[in-house]
């Protein structure tokens, strides 16, 4: 009942029990005078407590009517779009499991004639018309009419906020196997539809997409000269030796023998072994690159493998490795509303992009949280960079991980012990900033690791077969896009 419902109820409660002490006056009073007026004053005294019982009661049932009809647009607005009919359907569903017993002539085999749901442009308009049949007042039919209308209405406005979503997308060997890949496709898929059907206006959603193995990949024609490029580590091991032996840097420029168990040239020679003088290596050039990516640098104190603190010029710590193993893994893709078609295989575009993934290597989480990071980040130097500043009223940002594994491989090591805490750190770290995470398992992978990286417990996914992908995404889709739709 609304606030002021109630006290209304109330005082006519109260005159109609001052009403009922008067007539137990009347009838105690002895004298003839008194029994004849009070015979003659019968009707009009119970017509107006009849009239005051219908008022409160008439009153009661619009208050729930109107309780009910602001739940069903509230609730209608979270699942939009919606068609007109399931507009209609799901309306009178939701209006009648919300509206209770009340004194009025609306149930279910009329409320289809009685409730309108009107759609505009982030706008629901719900009216219903009823009517409340008089009882109690029935002793003035004469002066009363049968039923007193009824009506209710509620007006739900959305498309004042945006959001900003990055997925993170487990695109290693395994995601083969089982037909994942080809569900994750068409989940993702569904859920930039979902997205792209919410926004009302250019720009109020944005997606990223982070396809990651144990490294993750850029267009190398494009970034080759970019400053935030460390090439020190990818020189060292691609490139050619001149006047010694060796595939690296490290073995080329240093004297040894063909049998690393012989370290002086006379021990090597000594044992009919070959001993290789130290030469000079030649990087290869930077156009050889195929635009693979590993982890920042990482230590106790600095961490930038799993934050998204900006490239300082001249400390190369900051900046991001190149390398050359994640072999033909899909490219990342910056924030944009470049939706295209859901059958497109332009990588320029949200869906082409998506259908462009393929399955190779191994995996490491870290790293396809931390490149999600950096393409919500308002902070970074990178040109993903361009997530809008933390805080920002009406902005709500979003990154969705998922996987089909344990951690294998990151920069440093294959050991799975020693890579769990880098992916906690970068969990903590995304959401030390605001950013809400959505986690997927997919039939395999660390359960508690993905459960802790969720912002909620309602917000961790772990599904049996990857069939179950597309109803997992269109759950997270539909969410997201209800709290982008801001009350």
């Amino acid at each position: 009942m609304c606030p002021h419902a109630r006290p209304a109820f109330v005082g006519l409660w109260r005159h109609v029990l001052r009403g009922l002490a008067f007539i137990r006056e009347f009838l105690a009073d002895r004298r003839g005078n008194i029994i004849i007026l009070f015979g003659l004053s019968l009707i009009p005294i119970a017509g107006a407590m009849g009239v005051a019982v219908d008022y409160a009661l008439a009153n009661q049932g619009r208050t729930q009517m109107q309780a009910a009809l602001d739940i069903t647009g509230l609730t209608l607005s979270r699942m939009m779009p919606l068609s007109q009919a399931d507009l209609d359907t799901k309306g009178r569903q939701i209006f009648l499991a919300n509206l209770g017993t009340v004194p009025l002539t609306l149930n279910a085999s009329n409320v289809a004639d009685q409730l309108t749901i009107t759609p505009d442009t982030g706008k629901l308009t719900l009216t219903v018309n009823t009517e409340y049949p008089i009882r109690m007042a029935g002793v003035l039919s004469s002066m009363m009419p049968a039923r007193i209308p009824i009506g209710s209405r509620t007006e739900v406005v959305w498309g004042q906020g945006k959001v900003e979503v990055a997925l993170a997308l487990d695109n290693t060997g395994s995601m083969a196997q089982n037909g994942k890949l080809t569900q994750l496709i068409a989940a993702s898929n569904n859920l930039i539809e979902i997205l792209k059907n919410a926004a009302q206006n250019p720009g109020d959603a944005k997606v990223a997409i982070v396809p990651f193995g144990f490294q993750i990949r850029v267009d190398p024609s494009t970034y080759a000269s970019a400053s935030w490029l460390r090439w020190d580590l990818w020189d060292a091991q691609h490139g050619t030796c001149s006047g010694g032996s060796g595939s690296t840097q490290a073995t080329c420029t240093v004297a040894h023998c063909s049998n690393p168990s012989w370290t002086t040239q006379s021990q090597c020679l000594s044992h009919n072994k070959t001993w290789f003088n130290a030469g000079t290596w030649t990087p290869a050039n930077h156009s050889t690159w195929n635009g693979c990516i590993e982890d920042r640098d990482k230590d106790p104190n600095l961490n930038y493998d799993v934050n998204d603190s900006a490239v300082v010029s001249g400390d190369i710590a900051t900046k991001f490795p190149a390398a050359q193993e994640c072999g033909s893994l899909a490219t990342v893709m910056l924030l944009n509303y470049n939706w295209g078609d859901p059958n497109s295989i332009d990588p320029t575009t949200l869906h082409g992009k998506i259908n462009s993934m393929n399955a190779v290597g191994n995996t490491n989480v870290t790293i396809g949280l931390d490149w999600a990071f950096q393409m919500l980040s308002p902070t970074g130097t990178l040109p993903f960079s361009q997530g809008a500043a933390y805080g920002t009223e009406n902005l709500t940002k979003y990154l969705i991980i998922l996987t089909d594994g344990d951690n294998t491989q990151n920069r440093w090591t294959s050991t799975q012990s020693l890579i769990d805490p880098r992916t906690t750190a970068a969990c903590d770290a995304i959401k030390a900033k605001g950013i809400k995470i959505y986690s997927i398992r997919v039939i395999d992978g660390n359960e508690t690791l993905l459960q802790n990286c969720a912002s909620d417990p309602s917000m961790y996914f772990s599904v049996t077969d990857s069939s179950q992908l597309q109803g997992v995404f269109n759950v997270i889709g539909t969410t997201i896009a209800n709290l982008h739709l801001a009350m």
